[in-house]
């Protein structure tokens, strides 16, 4: 853990974490392994459990058939956790089904008993000084919690000891302000962890370093040149998104407003915000109701998520991109989000033409307009496109997006991950 870095009094943010020496772009700020974490399902059998290695003929755990390992060892070290949830799942299969928080949760309660004693996860700042923002919880996030904690005491209830009603809304409160969500290299979800050291940092919109994870371990490297005594800032959220946007989801979720530089100055919205180019432009009046609109369906559509078909996600993407269409130009960062959703949807069909053609009109304004220099978006993005050239025998455009990719993430993820061996082994075989 760092020598390169240290805790210290933030003016006006409380603790943060500041350099002690010189960094250039793509240095290796610190490492942080995970104080626990949690295997999302869709990735069972494709992951390991313990240490989150990708690889094929994983070993299934004898009992409940429902946890992969890479080997004995990973499986012996897992099973502290595993323990709670083999029997049940044996029992249950797939209707066993507690939310990642909760096993997150149920986790923590079995390390602190386990380890009482402060971990080298916490070697900048300990679970117990987690901030909680219980004073801000508002009763619709309050019943979430309290629906979360039924759901400990229903799936855990023979295998842990609870502390008392108060102490687990702590807990749970701590867990979504504090809890980190892993992705793999083309950002889909991989599971849930808490990373304490690297809890430590404080968000801007212009951050000069960004988190990756090789496995259970957070890696932060820096994305800007950061001189000693600078402070460390890492963005909590996606940046694609205008201020008001982004300012409304750091209140609900993580309980402040943001003072940076961009968020002071809104130098960037009119460009997230492009309205079409008509003789006439539209008028303020109906910009600010397309504005509402693209809010209101974006939510729609995070809901139609659970229920609706791929065809029927399809049509809500495809008819709001032609009502917006109306005020909005393409580059306009509402367009882009549901042209995004909609690329995943055709992606889930296989509809690998489809993808494509959303992806071509994405990767421009994402990487020229949108998001700073070296971005996990854009390096998702050109590696979508690549792979998808690449399946469509495109190989000339397919070998320039991983090359893209490539140079960003050798940056943001290091040249000894094996992300990037993954990618060059892709450009040899083509």
């Amino acid at each position: 853990m760092p020598a390169a870095a240290e805790r210290f009094l933030s003016e006006g943010k409380g603790r943060g974490l500041q350099t002690r020496k010189d960094l250039q772009i793509g240095e290796l700020l610190f490492t942080c392994p995970a104080y626990t974490h949690v295997l999302t399902v869709n990735e069972r059998g494709n992951h390991c459990e313990h240490c989150f290695t990708r690889k094929e003929a994983l070993a299934k755990c004898g009992r409940c058939k429902l946890a992969f390992y890479c080997n004995v060892t990973c499986q012996k070290a897992d099973w502290p956790m595993h323990k709670l949830e083999c029997s049940s799942l044996s029992k249950f299969g797939q209707n066993w089904n507690p939310s990642e928080t909760v096993k997150l949760v149920a986790r923590i309660l079995v390390k602190q008993k386990m380890h009482p004693e402060k971990t080298p996860s916490e070697e900048l700042l300990a679970v117990d000084e987690f901030e909680s923002h219980l004073d801000k919880l508002d009763n619709e996030k309050r019943e979430l919690i309290e629906s979360d904690i039924a759901a400990l005491h229903h799936f855990y209830s023979k295998h842990l000891d609870f502390p008392d009603q108060a102490t687990l809304i702590e807990l749970f409160a701590k867990v979504n302000c504090n809890g980190f969500t892993i992705e793999d290299e083309e950002l889909s979800h991989l599971g849930s962890a808490i990373f304490p050291s690297v809890a430590l940092m404080n968000h801007s919109c212009c951050p000069n370093v960004i988190v990756t994870y090789k496995g259970t371990i957070a890696e932060v490297r820096a994305v800007k040149r950061i001189g000693p005594g600078e402070e460390i800032f890492t963005s909590y959220i996606d940046l694609l998104y205008p201020t008001e946007d982004r300012q409304d989801r750091l209140r609900d979720s993580y309980f402040f407003t943001c003072d940076c530089r961009e968020c002071a100055t809104k130098a960037k919205d009119k460009e997230k915000l492009e309205v079409t180019k008509y003789d006439e432009p539209p008028k303020p009046e109906a910009v600010k109701d397309m504005i509402k609109y693209a809010r209101n369906i974006i939510e729609e559509f995070r809901r139609a998520k659970h229920y609706k078909t791929p065809s029927e996600l399809l049509e809500i993407c495809e008819l709001s991109l032609d009502k917006m269409g109306s005020v909005f130009e393409d580059n306009n960062v509402y367009m882009l989000h549901m042209m995004y959703q909609a690329m995943g949807v055709c992606l889930y069909m296989q509809d690998w033409d489809g993808a494509l053609r959303y992806g071509q009109k994405i990767i421009k304004p994402y990487s020229s307009k949108h998001y700073p220099a070296y971005s996990l978006n854009v390096a998702s993005m050109w590696l979508k496109l690549g792979r998808l050239y690449m399946g469509l025998e495109h190989h000339s455009a397919g070998a320039k997006a991983l090359r893209k990719a490539l140079a960003i993430m050798e940056v943001v993820h290091g040249k000894d991950h094996p992300y990037i061996f993954e990618i060059k082994k892709e450009l040899e075989e083509k």
